[in-house]
Parts: C-alpha cells; sequence; structure tokens
C-alpha cells in the first residue's frame, strides 16, 4: 500500500508538472529554413531560440514590467537569443540579437485565431514578432534572417525569471563600480549594487537583466552583455551548486521552472525538458562562446552589419565552433543525386544583387551574366529586372530536391564551389543571385572561406568569471 501510494503520488506530481507547461506553435511562417546534414556519425545540431517577454498580463508581472497603462497590452519580445549545440555536444553558442533591430517580419499566422499578420512593408523592431501571431513569429523572422533551422523555442516572462532566480539561490554578477539604474526622469530599471561581485536574485535579477540606463553606452547592446554574463554565471552555478542536490530544492525548481516556461510542443513535457538538459550539460563552461549578432546604426536602431552578420550566421549553419577550437576539416562537397537535365533545358533566372551599402548596384548586372550563361549553353536563362538585391556572394538558390542537379549543373559552369548552391523557398525555380563579390568580368572570384568569428561579435567565453560590467559614471554612488 504504501509502495503504491508513493507510486501514485510521483506519477501526479509528475502529470502536475506535465500540465504547468503552457505550449505554442513552433513557426508561424511559410518559410521554414532547411534541416542541417547529420555528421558522419549520424548527429545533428540543436538550436533553440530563447525569449523574453516583457507581458504586463499578470499582477505579478504588472508590479515588475510597467505602469497600469500598459496592463494585458501586446507583449514585447525585449529578449531574444539563439542557442546552438554542436551536432557532437562539445561546444554551444549563442547569438543575441538586440531587441532595438530593424528586420523585415515575414507573414505570420495566428494558430489560436487563424488571424493572418501580413510581412512588414518597411523594417521593423524584431521585439514586435511576438505581438503577431506568438513566439511562433519570432521564431519565423529569425529562420528568414539566418536560414538557420531552428528546433525549438523557450519563452520566460517577467516573473518566470524573478521566480527562477529565487530557486536557484542567486546569480554572480559584477560591476566595476557603485550603481544606482534611476535617473531624474525616472529613466532605469532601479538596479543598485555595490561595486564588485553580488548574487542577484529575485526582483534584483529581472532589474539586471533589464538595466540599459547605468551600464556604460546606455543602449541595448550593453544590455546584452550583461545578459551574457549573466547566463554564463547562471550555467556555472546550475553546474557546481550542490545544494541543487538536495530533494526539496531540486522539486521547487522544478516546479517552478515549469510554471515559467512556454515551450513548442516538441518540448511540451517533463521527460523531453529533461532529455534536453541531458544534452545541454554535455557542453563545459569553457567550450560556450556568447556573441551579439554584429549590427550597425541607423538613427537610433541597429540593422545586421553587412558581412559580419551572415558570416556569424553561416559559422552557426555549417556548425563551427565560435572559440576556434576543434576546426572540423572541410567536408568534400557532395553532388547531388538529382541527375541535371541538358544545359538547353534548364531555365535560370539571374537576379542583381550587387548593391551594397556604400554603393549603388551595378545597372545591367543581371543582363551581363545572363548572356554568359547563354554563350555556355544556358538557352533558357532569363534576367529579372524588377529586383535589385544585397547579396554578399554570389549564390544559386533552387526550391525543390527535383531542381537540385540542374542548381550544381550551373555552379560548376561557372566555376563556382557546391557550397555556393542552397536550398529556398523564396524562389520558384533555379536562380542565380549576382553578389556583390561578382560586380564585373565573366566569373565569380574564387575566394578563402574564412571560418572566424567576427571581432564585432564581442564574444564571451562561458569559463570567464572575470567578465565585468563597466558602469557609466553618471549613474554611481559613494
Amino acid at each position: 500500500m504504501l509502495i503504491l501510494g508513493t507510486a501514485g503520488a510521483g506519477y501526479l506530481w509528475y502529470q502536475h508538472l506535465n500540465n504547468n507547461l503552457e505550449t505554442d506553435d513552433l513557426n508561424l511562417g511559410d518559410h521554414r529554413a532547411p534541416e542541417p546534414t547529420p555528421n558522419a556519425a549520424g548527429q545533428t545540431p540543436l538550436n533553440i531560440l530563447l525569449i523574453g517577454s516583457d507581458a504586463r498580463d499578470s499582477k505579478e508581472n504588472q508590479k515588475l514590467g510597467g505602469a497600469k497603462e500598459t496592463f494585458g497590452g501586446t507583449p514585447l519580445a525585449d529578449v531574444q537569443m539563439l542557442l546552438h549545440v554542436s551536432a557532437d555536444r562539445t561546444n554551444m553558442s549563442v547569438i543575441s540579437m538586440p531587441r532595438d533591430t530593424l528586420l523585415s517580419i515575414p507573414k505570420c499566422t495566428d494558430p489560436d485565431d487563424g488571424k493572418v499578420y501580413e510581412a512588414s512593408a518597411q523594417r521593423t523592431m524584431t521585439n514586435q514578432t511576438l505581438g503577431r501571431g506568438g513566439p511562433g513569429c519570432t521564431v519565423a523572422t529569425w529562420e528568414k534572417l539566418t536560414n538557420i533551422h531552428i528546433n525549438h523555442f523557450m519563452e520566460v516572462d517577467f516573473s518566470g525569471v524573478v521566480s527562477m532566480a529565487d530557486a536557484i539561490g542567486g546569480v554572480p554578477v559584477c560591476v566595476d563600480a557603485n550603481i544606482h539604474s534611476r535617473d531624474s526622469q525616472g529613466h532605469g530599471s532601479g538596479l543598485k549594487l555595490e561595486e564588485g561581485t553580488t548574487a542577484v536574485k529575485g526582483e534584483q535579477a529581472l532589474q539586471w537583466l533589464r538595466t540599459r540606463y547605468g551600464f556604460d553606452g546606455g543602449t541595448d547592446i550593453s544590455r546584452a552583455k550583461a545578459q551574457h554574463m549573466y547566463m554564463n554565471s547562471l550555467v556555472r552555478e546550475l553546474r557546481n551548486n550542490a545544494n541543487l542536490s538536495s530533494p526539496n530544492k531540486l522539486r521547487r525548481l522544478a516546479e517552478t521552472a515549469t510554471n515559467a516556461l512556454k515551450v513548442d510542443d516538441g518540448l511540451g513535457s517533463v521527460k523531453k525538458l529533461y532529455d534536453l538538459s541531458n544534452e545541454l550539460k554535455k557542453v563545459s563552461p569553457e567550450r560556450t562562446t556568447m556573441t551579439t549578432m554584429p549590427y550597425e546604426y541607423v538613427g537610433a536602431r541597429v540593422i545586421p552589419k553587412p558581412g559580419d552578420a551572415e558570416q556569424l550566421f553561416r559559422l552557426v549553419r555549417d556548425d563551427i565552433s565560435l572559440d576556434g577550437k576543434g576546426k572540423k576539416k572541410p567536408a568534400k562537397e557532395k553532388a547531388s543525386d538529382d541527375p541535371a537535365a541538358d544545359d538547353g533545358e534548364i531555365a535560370v533566372q539571374v537576379q542583381n544583387g550587387t548593391r551594397m551599402d556604400a554603393e549603388p548596384p551595378v545597372s545591367g548586372r543581371a543582363s551581363a551574366v545572363t548572356q554568359i550563361l547563354a554563350g555556355k549553353g544556358f538557352t533558357k536563362t532569363a534576367a529579372d529586372m524588377t529586383t535589385a538585391l544585397a547579396q554578399e556572394k554570389t549564390v544559386i538558390k533552387f526550391p525543390s530536391a527535383d531542381l537540385e542537379g540542374d542548381a550544381q549543373r550551373v555552379a560548376k559552369s561557372l566555376g563556382m564551389k557546391l557550397s555556393s548552391v542552397k536550398k529556398s523557398t523564396d524562389v520558384s525555380g533555379v536562380t542565380l543571385i549576382v553578389g556583390a563579390d561578382w560586380r564585373e568580368g565573366n566569373t565569380p572570384p574564387k575566394s578563402k572561406q574564412d571560418d572566424k568569428t567576427p571581432e564585432s561579435a564581442e564574444a564571451l567565453n562561458g569559463s570567464d568569471k572575470k567578465a565585468c560590467m563597466h558602469v557609466d559614471p553618471k549613474f554611481t554612488w559613494k
């Protein structure tokens, strides 16, 4: 009777935790980035989008998050971090996107009421994605921008951050001077800390994650750096804090976490979250790299920095570690199993992507490359005169597997690597986008691939215990 009763209680508690979890659809857009190719051992990378919501939809969140008039307002995705775990589980990379980033948000459909949010007509702040049907629209926006296949998302709100920090028992953070994040106009999170290292928890932990006024620069970029420091320290605490061996503390943490999180259906049970945690803990802090998406300013906002941002996204897509360790040998290019049609039967559309930030597109470039291909026997090639894109490097896209062989045949005829051939649902047929690297001449330039993490990503190693936020002198106190 005692054994059965204990087993029954355990089962009920397990079901209780499952019922705590709130789930939502993973991707609300029309586009999905292609799944990565498994490595030789059959392993694939794992990509999880972490979303911090500023929702004011409860008394707890309202108390922590803002003024009365904001209650029940449309939530914003004020924290967005893409967590990438390598296929062999030896290293982990994190990319933060500043909430002030201006992007083209794709069309999203709310799964609850079927409401369609059309694609943004102009660049829009990325934190607005959450209000366009839910976290699945934030996922869709990331996939469109990066072409990285996202496996899962995890969303947490204000009160969730506070309760989880309490359950863990505090997270050590560091400032190089006394700080009080509050100015004469009332701006600031209210964070007040003495110089040095402090274990923050509860509301103070939330203040740390939200602080912009007070850290050097006073921007969303400095806030992202503080969030990186917090996450690195949090991981170290979870690994090293002996108190987590206490059954009561573990139960409290499980209760708190399942109440705090919204996840996609693929993580919608305690067992699935437990399995995920086992995958994540395989990576040591020494092989964890935190970065910020390279950016450049457009007025008071930012946009992805041409070149550097795509370089960072490509490293993640190709599962190349951002810490420069354990570099893989260049993969042997694999020819498609799909046989190519005769050159004269392959329809190719050519687009002009030679526009650069500092220079206009090369006039007539699509027509010129069309003539080059026609001279090589691709007589069904046509120039798209309606589009002037900004494409850093020349690429050939194809929409479906039955056109992969044709796309690779075009690449070979131009002397391009097969890695420049990409599957994409953004095109309707084999499409050659002439990039800014091929503004003149009859053949695309051959350049050696650089697998270094851009300096503009401001990489921070997960084992760095000496990292300390620099305090703006205007926000210090004695």
